[in-house]
C-alpha cells in the first residue's frame, strides 16, 4: 500500500511538473517569437495563425478530440495514463499566458529556440519517465499502429512534419529553422532526462590478484561484484575476471585501489544507462 501510494505520488508530481513546464515554454518562448512546433501545440498554432481562437483553447479541444478517440481505440488503460495531460496542459498554458510580461523574457530568437528546445525535452521527459503520456498528435500515432500495424516512430515523424509544414506556410524561413533546431534539441534532452540517475558505471577487471580485488571492492567500497571464469586468449589460463557496477562518483576510488592492488591490472570501463535488480532497483539482501 506503501509503494503504491508512493508511485502514485511520483506519477502525479511528474505529470504536473511536466506539464507545467511545457506550458511555461510555449509562453515565454515559442509563441511570442513565432516558433513552429510539432504536436497539438502546433496544430494549434497554425488554427490559431487563421481563427481568433485562443491558442489554449485550441489544444484542449484537440486534446478532448484526441483524447476520445484513444480511449475508444486504445482503451481504459490507456485513458488513465494520458487523461491528466490531456486537460492539464491546456489549463496551464492559457494561466501561463495570462502572466504579465512572460512573452517579453528575452527578444533574441535564438535564445528562445536554445531554452525552448531544453524545456520542452525536459518537460516531456519527466511526464514519460513516470509512464504517462503527453496525449496529443502522439494518439493518432498509436492509433494508425494499431489499425494498419505502421511503426509508431514512423507515424510519430510523419504526423510531426505535417504540422511542421502547416506552419511553413505563414512563418519565414528562420521561425522554420529555429523549430528544426528546437526538435533536434528536445528529441537530446528527452532521452537525457529519462535516463537522469540512472546511468553507471561498469567495471571489468582481469588480474592475478582477483580474490584481494573483490574483498577490499566489498568490504571498503560497498560495491556489489560477480566473478566470471574466463581462459586466457594467448596462454588459455583458466582465471576469474572480476566484473562490477558502480556509480559515477566511485570510480576514482575503485581505479585507485585496483592499482594499489595490481598496476599490471587490465580493466575495461563501460558507461550503462540502467541498472536494474537487487543492489540497485531493489534493496540488497542483509
Amino acid at each position: 500500500m506503501d509503494k503504491n501510494w508512493k508511485k502514485n505520488v511520483s506519477t502525479v508530481t511528474g505529470v504536473v511538473l511536466g506539464n507545467l513546464v511545457l506550458a511555461f515554454t510555449v509562453a515565454a518562448f515559442i509563441v511570442p517569437n513565432g516558433i513552429i512546433m510539432g504536436g497539438a501545440t502546433g496544430i494549434g498554432l497554425a488554427i490559431s495563425h487563421y481563427l481568433p481562437v485562443s491558442l489554449s483553447v485550441i489544444i484542449l479541444a484537440l486534446n478532448a478530440v484526441l483524447f476520445l478517440l484513444g480511449a475508444f481505440v486504445l482503451g481504459k488503460k490507456f485513458a488513465v495514463a494520458t487523461i491528466a495531460s490531456t486537460f492539464i496542459y491546456p489549463v496551464f498554458l492559457s494561466v501561463m499566458q495570462k502572466i504579465p510580461g512572460i512573452g517579453s523574457l528575452t527578444d533574441n530568437i535564438m535564445l528562445s529556440a536554445l531554452y525552448a528546445g531544453v524545456l520542452v525535452g525536459v518537460g516531456i521527459g519527466l511526464i514519460v519517465r513516470v509512464g504517462s503520456s503527453t496525449g496529443g498528435t502522439d494518439i493518432v500515432a498509436l492509433v494508425f499502429n494499431k489499425w494498419f500495424h505502421m511503426p509508431v516512430a514512423v507515424m510519430l515523424y510523419v504526423v510531426d512534419l505535417l504540422i511542421l509544414g502547416a506552419q511553413i506556410l505563414f512563418s519565414d524561413t528562420e521561425q522554420v529553422m529555429y523549430g528544426i533546431l528546437v526538435l533536434v534539441m528536445y528529441t537530446i534532452v528527452l532521452n537525457k532526462v529519462m535516463l537522469l540517475g540512472q546511468s553507471q558505471i561498469q567495471l571489468f577487471i582481469i588480474s592475478d590478484s582477483y580474490e584481494e580485488i573483490r574483498k577490499r571492492m566489498l568490504e571498503e567500497l560497498d560495491a556489489g561484484v560477480t566473478m566470471v571464469h574466463i581462459e586466457t586468449g594467448y596462454g588459455k589460463e583458466n582465471k576469474k575476471g572480476v566484473l562490477c557496477v558502480i556509480p559515477n562518483r566511485k570510480l576514482y576510488s575503485v581505479k585507485e585501489m585496483i592499482h594499489e592492488i595490481d598496476e599490471k591490472a587490465f580493466i575495461t570501463i563501460t558507461q550503462i544507462n540502467e541498472v536494474r535488480g537487487r543492489g540497485f532497483s531493489m534493496d540488497r539482501v542483509g
